[in-house]
């Protein structure tokens, strides 16, 4: 054992049985659980996970019963040969690993006519009104978990994990907001949690003693008017009576107006909420939320905030993380940089999900890095996020590969988004790409300019070209003007800006230069009580779902910023599924001007004009930062081609639009499995 992470490796009875350490694969729905060949697919994506050294794992959510919202269900005995494929292959990779399955009962986010809830209140993300559940049918519900719980048993699961958290079926039970009733179901609060308890009561019944129970609740809504502390406490200890195994902290609805697993959140910025009520229980409590590295996991175990640690998402972003932290390679894990991007983005517009950093996430019966049969000597010009993979996994096929790079160091647009408060995790990600390279013996050559006629001589049997984009610059009179900068130079701090500023261009970047140009103080990311101040969370009190009630407190350095896009829809729409809202919120709240369906005339020394809605408009600005877009960077592909050699092109030197990393990552990853 490690003695550099004790809490973690050390190992922890749960209910009749023993995990061997105490990080825990938290459940993620994939959509690998909705494909045709799920049994297959499931099974490499969970075995994988297994070999890494995890202790348990909880699957994504299997649904009960026919309302439940879910593609993936457990009804009846022609269910479980798929589930047994999940669990005889994990058992094989390795033996001592638990694995539980999620029961998953969406309620009122169902998506479809027939969604059930405990009353007919429908959620602000919802797309249906539910209908209100008779007693006859809350009655059903109660055995169809039971039922599903039994079956997973016979699957060859090691337990199963009720979800009562999220908005999701159970939890409207609970919260007065959703549960209206008048009934022994409604009214009180020991009516209101008799749903979850009589849910847990059935499920021992059916599956009995030796079998892992695991239930998730909310410990934190994030909701005006979620559960009170006394709630949740009482919740907790009613299921702990009836026989539950192990309490899992969950914290926010989905529609909270509060971030909670996005990049800008702290690290195990809940995990103290999670401490709280584990010194009121006596079974082992888990806690999650953005925990991402041994060292975080073994301080929250430390403090005493926990017994178990969910890392999910890391477990996307590098299936080995446990078994790197046990053999102090911690250099070596990718970490999960909380994007978002091909995670819950995918999971939430109906894609399977995947991983910006781990294209092979999800993907791994197709994605297979094998030895190369007929090594190479391969050349990658540009080491930004698409050269950085492709080298690396190239590399450790066997390509004996040569890196260049005309700048000083490795990342290219991933050095920019470092810069921006709430992005300093792709740190991690230049970290682990640096030390990559070391492991795989790429020949890095920073500070190279190459061209084709250079790479020719070197003989390379074929060149990748990685070289990116350049920033577009749009032909309005004017552009020259000294009050003009470009996005690249703001957030290198190269440039100097104004006072007063137009940022033309509110697509990603021109998002992030407008956080970048108006941010104050410390990084809310790096701080959980500023982090709390700007979402109105107070942690202190716990005041009923975790809320203030009041206008959260977003530091602005004072800047006047008026953020415009020429296309008529609302500002930012095109930003991520899941964390656009947060960009967009936070802006607002420090007094940015989103501003829609703009035509550029000129710039002057009075400003920039244009017209908004066929007005002339004149902005007064001091600075205009230009956020055009990008054109890709392909001068020696053209080149290359020209003298006849191999090459082909990737990332943003192949498709530049919004500077994709997770797209050009993938792109790459695909190309070098195949070279």
């Amino acid at each position: 054992m490690t003695t550099r992470y004790p809490h973690v490796f050390s190992p922890l009875k749960v209910g009749h049985t023993q995990i061997k350490n105490r990080i825990l694969m938290g459940s993620m729905h994939t959509g690998l659980e909705d494909l045709p060949d799920a049994g297959e697919r499931m099974a490499a994506y969970f075995a994988e996970r297994a070999r890494g050294g995890v202790g348990m794992i909880i699957t994504g959510g299997i649904g009960p019963h026919p309302t439940a919202g879910m593609g993936a269900k457990l009804l009846g005995p022609d269910d479980v040969a798929v589930h047994r494929q999940v669990t005889d292959a994990v058992h094989a990779a390795a033996s001592d690993v638990k694995i539980c399955m999620q029961i998953l009962h969406t309620g009122s986010l169902a998506g479809t006519p027939d969604c059930v809830a405990p009353s007919p209140v429908k959620s602000r993300i919802a797309r249906f009104q539910p209908n209100e559940l008779t007693e006859e049918g809350i009655a059903e519900q109660i055995a169809a978990f039971a039922n599903c719980a039994a079956l997973a048993k016979q699957a060859g699961y090691d337990g199963v994990e009720i979800i009562g958290s999220a908005g999701y079926l159970i939890s409207t039970f609970l919260v007065e907001k959703t549960n209206q009733r008048s009934d022994r179901w409604g009214g009180s609060w020991e009516n209101r949690m008799r749903f979850p308890v009589e849910v847990v009561r059935a499920v021992r019944t059916a599956v009995g003693a030796d079998f892992i129970f695991v239930f998730r609740i909310s410990a934190m809504d994030m909701l005006q008017g979620g559960m009170a502390w006394d709630e949740v406490v009482s919740l907790a200890k009613a299921l702990q009576a009836e026989g539950v195994d192990v309490i899992s902290t969950h914290f926010c609805w989905h529609e909270s107006f509060v971030p909670t697993i996005a990049t800008m959140v702290p690290r195990a910025a809940f995990a103290r909420v999670t401490g709280r009520l584990r010194r009121e229980l006596s079974i082992p409590v888990i806690t999650s939320n953005r925990i991402n590295m041994p060292q975080v996991a073994e301080d929250v175990l430390a403090r005493g905030d926990a017994d178990i640690v969910s890392m999910a998402r890391p477990m996307l972003a590098d299936p080995d993380l446990v078994n790197k932290a046990r053999e102090g390679r911690e250099d070596e894990i990718n970490t999960c940089i909380a994007c978002n991007q091909a995670c819950l983005d995918h999971t939430f517009t109906g894609k399977l999900t995947s991983c910006l950093v781990n294209a092979r996430a999800c993907r791994e019966v197709d994605v297979v890095i094998a030895p190369a049969a007929a090594p190479k000597r391969i050349a990658v010009v540009g080491a930004g996020p698409a050269g950085l993979a492709y080298a690396t996994i190239a590399a450790e096929r066997g390509h004996a590969v040569t890196l260049f790079d005309a700048a000083s160091e490795i990342g290219g647009q991933f050095n920019l988004a470092k810069r921006i408060p709430g992005k300093e995790e792709f740190y991690e990600t230049l970290r682990y790409f640096g030390r990559m390279i070391e492991l795989r013996g790429v020949d890095l050559r920073l500070n190279t300019r190459v061209d084709a006629a250079m790479l020719k001589d070197m003989g390379f049997d074929e060149v990748v070209v990685a070289t990116g984009i350049v920033p577009r610059t749009p032909a309005i009179p004017g552009i020259d003007h000294a009050k003009v900068v470009r996005y690249i130079d703001v957030i290198r701090g190269e440039a100097e800006v104004g006072q007063k500023v137009a940022i033309m261009g509110a697509g990603g970047i021109g998002f992030d230069v407008a956080e970048l140009i108006t941010h104050q103080g410390t990084s809310a990311a790096l701080d959980i009580d500023t982090f709390a101040r700007e979402w109105g969370v107070d942690f202190q009190n716990h005041p009923r779902g975790g809320v203030t009630g009041i206008e959260p407190q977003v530091a602005s350095n004072g800047r006047e910023v008026t953020l415009l896009q020429r296309k008529a829809t609302p500002v930012g729409q095109g930003l991520g599924k899941t964390t656009g809202w947060t960009h967009r919120l936070t802006l607002q709240r420090r007094g940015v001007k989103m501003v829609s369906g703009v035509d550029y005339v000129k710039i002057d020394d009075t400003g920039l004009h244009c017209t908004i809605g066929g007005e002339p408009v004149l902005l007064e600005v001091d600075t205009v930062v230009v956020c055009a877009g990008q054109e890709p960077l392909r001068g020696l592909y053209d080149d290359l081609v020209a003298l006849g050699l191999p090459a082909q092109l990737i990332g943003g030197a192949f498709e530049a639009s919004e500077l994709d990393a997770k797209r050009a990552i993938q792109q790459a990853t695909e190309l070098a499995v195949a070279a």
